[in-house]
C-alpha cells in the first residue's frame, strides 16, 4: 500500500444494511469499484460494500464502494 492511497476496507452485512437504510438506497446504486483494483483487500468478492477513507482539509472523509466482477 502506497502512502498516498486512501484506507479501503471491507464493511461486514449488518455494516451494509445500516448504511443502505441511513442513506434509504440500494446496494446497486452505489459507486462501482473493480474486484482487480489493487487497493482492495485480498479478500473481497463481488458484491462487497468497501468503506474508502480519504483525508481532506476538512479531517477524514469515507466513501463506499461496491465491488463488480
Amino acid at each position: 500500500m502506497h502512502i498516498f492511497q486512501p484506507k479501503h476496507s471491507k464493511l461486514k452485512p449488518e455494516e451494509v444494511s445500516q448504511l443502505l437504510n441511513k442513506f434509504n438506497i440500494s446496494r446497486s446504486q452505489l459507486p462501482r469499484i473493480k474486484k482487480g483494483d489493487a487497493a482492495l483487500p485480498p479478500d473481497v468478492e463481488a458484491g462487497d460494500v468497501i468503506k474508502v477513507e480519504r483525508k481532506s482539509e476538512r479531517g477524514k472523509e469515507e466513501y463506499y464502494r461496491v465491488v463488480v466482477p
